[in-house]
Parts: structure tokens; C-alpha cells; sequence
């Protein structure tokens, strides 16, 4: 009887809880890198051990990375959130493992890096302009408003911000001089879709698509993800699975999971970014419910070289959502109906991370959200239903500051 693969997680926190779990439920050993911020509630029964990452920089976890090479050679490496990308390409790279590559982890890590990879292999993305300061991009704003001006490194919309007139440039160049390097882009009317697709040896096994409900402007905070989304419009759909093979290509992608997202707008659907790690928002949750299998399970068996085509499925089974409550900036006082909307058939999860006395901020990240709703209904219609219900039932009270 040969021995359990060795599995190494970068990464855990909360949403990354499942690939612990989906580990043991494959009889492997499984080591885990942890933040400092997460270490007393780690789930140490899932892991053999846990090596403590201290620092919140990339450096910081290669080198944690690196020290659990050094104990033991994985079979398998996972990396889970953004800032896990890179040590673990580092390792895939050096140990001839299974990964999105090297190439495709640098890349997804900027997205100055992106435009342009991207722009030299023809993949429709928005006309854009690098810059080492703000202030440096005002006239090319000017010249094309409405823009978006971006961070290069940050994820979930932080920094984020579309600029829609000449006195809004004014007051971003004003604010945000001195920032360091920023990219300003043609600002993409239009809805907001994401891919997430399993890919194994640079083919594609799986993908979904996921309708986004966001913030109006001037920020962009996901408020709601409808997975299992079809294009009505053929020559659309024909478009997005270029888009999304003109991506991969770009990069390099190997094996592993890919996020990316686009916005469709006059001329089609447009590339905003890509992630080569797990999507955030629990959507990994909701696209296995939607085609019913465990998501996390099939990444550590492209990650560990396991069958993993019998597993994946196609076809949807249910249409589920995760929606993120808002409320008004201020101190909660009061919060109801979350026990009455947990009752409802179709909803799987409640989870509100705020009680009363926390305070609510202004939505500016998606990382100031207050919890989130995880739905799953046997038809879009009745998931729209009990979106409805959510957002009718759930009533957060704030008193202004």
C-alpha cells in the first residue's frame, strides 16, 4: 500500500477552511501555511502541521513556504488567496509540480504586468496608461473621461475608483499624489462578468460564469454573484470563451483554477483582470453547488496529479447566489430578520461578520462588507425570489457618527 500524498496549503484563513477539509476527506497529509492574524483559530485537527507567516508581505510567505520545503518535499502545492500566489509558484516551479506556471503567477499579481501581456497577444482589454504618479495622467484623463483609476497590486476594488468629470480628476490628482504608480483606464460601460475554470496541462475542464451585481460609482464592491450564468446571445458566448482562451494563452496558464473578469460594453466583452488562485467571496461554495461537486477537492487533485475528470461536472443542478448586506455608514443599533431569511428554503448560509455597536464604513472595499447570504435555488427565477426576500427581510439599523 503506497503512502498518502503530501498536500501543502499557502494560505487557509476562513475561505480557505474547504481545502483542508476536502484533504482529509482524501486520506492525504496535509501541511498549511497560516498568518500570524490567524493563528489561535487555526484548524489544527486538519493539518499535520502549521508553519507561521508573521509579516503581511509576499516575501514573507515564500519564506515560510520554503522552510516547509525544506521539512519535507510536498507532492502538491495549493495556493489559496492573493497574496499566496506567488510563493507557490516559486515552489511549483523549483519542484516540477503541477501549477499555473511562473509566468501566469507574475502576471496575475499586476495588473500593469497584465495590460501588457495582454495587449501584445490581441486580447480585448480597455485603452490604458501606466503611470508613476496620478498627477502625471491628468491630461490623458481629461482627454477621455470617464476613467478608472487603479492600484496595481490590491485586490477586492480597494483603490478602485472611476472618475467621471474634470473637477473629479482634480480632486483624485489632488488626494491621491504621491500614491506611487497607478493605471488609468477607458472606463467599460457595461455588465460585469467572471470565468472560473479548471485547467489542466492548459486545457480547460470546467468554467463557469458568474453575473455581478456591483456599487454604483464612483467605487466598485461586488454586492452579488449569480453563478451558472448563460449568454442568451450565441455569437456573445462564442466571444467570452475567446476571451477566456486568449487569456490563458497570454499567460501561460498550466494547470490549476482561474479567475478573470470582464465587462461587456459596446464593443464586446473586454478583460478587466485575472487571478490565478481561488476566487474570493465564497464563490468556490457557490459554484460547486451549482454543478454539484466540490471545487476545492478538484483543484488538490490537479494540484497532486489525482483523476479528476470523473468528479467535474458540466451541466448545472441549481442556480445559487452569495449576496453581501449593505447598511448606511454609521453604528449598528439593531439587526433583524436574519433568523426568518435562514428559514428559507433556499437559503444555505448566513454569515454577518458585524453586530450591534460595530461600525459601519463607507463602502469603499469589498473588504468593509458586513457578512454575506449564500443562496441556492432549483431555477433562476426562484433565485431571484429569494434574493428578493434577503434584501426585503434582513434590516441592519445604523445611527449616523
Amino acid at each position: 500500500m503506497s503512502a498518502p500524498k503530501d498536500l501543502l496549503v499557502v494560505g487557509v484563513g476562513t475561505m480557505g477552511r474547504p481545502y483542508l477539509e476536502a484533504a482529509a476527506r482524501l486520506g492525504l497529509r496535509v501541511r498549511a501555511v497560516e498568518a500570524a492574524a490567524g493563528w489561535e483559530s487555526r484548524p489544527v485537527h486538519l493539518a499535520e502541521r502549521f508553519y507561521r507567516v508573521d509579516g503581511h508581505e509576499e516575501e514573507d510567505w515564500t519564506a515560510a513556504v520554503a522552510r516547509a520545503v525544506a521539512d519535507r518535499v510536498p507532492d502538491g502545492v495549493v495556493s489559496f488567496a492573493e497574496p499566496h500566489v506567488l510563493a507557490g509558484a516559486l515552489a511549483q516551479e523549483r519542484l516540477g509540480l503541477p501549477g499555473p506556471s511562473l509566468h501566469a503567477a507574475v502576471i496575475s499579481r499586476n495588473k500593469a504586468l497584465q495590460r501588457a501581456v495582454f495587449a501584445a497577444h490581441g486580447v480585448p482589454q480597455p485603452e490604458h496608461l501606466l503611470v508613476p504618479d496620478v498627477a502625471e495622467a491628468r491630461t490623458w484623463m481629461l482627454e477621455r473621461l470617464p476613467v478608472v483609476v487603479k492600484p496595481l497590486t490590491r485586490a477586492g476594488s480597494e483603490g478602485v475608483e472611476l472618475v467621471r468629470t474634470a473637477e473629479e480628476a482634480a480632486e483624485i490628482v489632488a488626494r491621491r499624489t504621491g500614491e506611487g504608480k497607478v493605471l488609468v483606464e477607458e472606463a467599460v460601460q457595461g455588465p460585469e462578468f467572471s470565468v472560473e475554470a479548471l485547467v489542466r496541462d492548459g486545457e480547460v475542464l470546467f468554467e463557469n460564469v458568474t453575473a455581478k451585481e456591483t456599487t454604483p460609482p464612483p467605487y466598485f464592491v461586488e454586492l452579488t454573484h449569480r453563478c451558472a450564468h448563460r449568454f442568451e446571445d450565441d455569437e456573445l458566448a462564442a466571444r467570452v470563451d475567446a476571451l477566456t482562451q486568449g487569456v490563458l494563452n497570454a499567460i501561460g496558464m498550466r494547470t490549476g483554477l482561474v479567475h478573470l473578469e470582464f465587462k461587456v460594453g459596446r464593443n464586446g466583452p473586454a478583460l478587466m483582470e485575472i487571478a490565478v488562485r481561488t476566487p474570493g467571496d465564497y464563490l468556490p461554495d457557490a459554484v460547486g453547488l451549482a454543478y454539484g461537486f466540490d471545487l476545492y477537492e478538484a483543484v488538490i487533485r490537479l494540484a497532486l496529479e489525482l483523476p479528476v475528470d470523473e468528479l467535474i461536472r458540466t451541466d448545472p443542478v441549481s442556480w445559487p447566489a452569495t449576496h453581501f448586506p449593505t447598511a448606511a455608514p454609521g453604528t449598528i443599533t439593531a439587526i433583524s430578520g436574519a433568523e426568518e431569511i435562514l428559514a428559507h428554503p433556499s437559503v444555505v448560509r448566513v454569515r454577518l461578520r458585524k453586530k450591534p455597536g460595530d461600525t459601519v464604513l463607507p463602502l469603499t472595499s469589498s473588504s468593509r462588507r458586513m457578512g454575506h447570504v449564500l443562496v441556492e435555488a432549483p431555477s433562476p427565477t426562484e433565485r431571484e425570489d429569494a434574493l428578493k426576500h434577503v434584501r426585503e427581510t434582513l434590516n441592519i439599523t445604523t445611527e449616523q457618527h
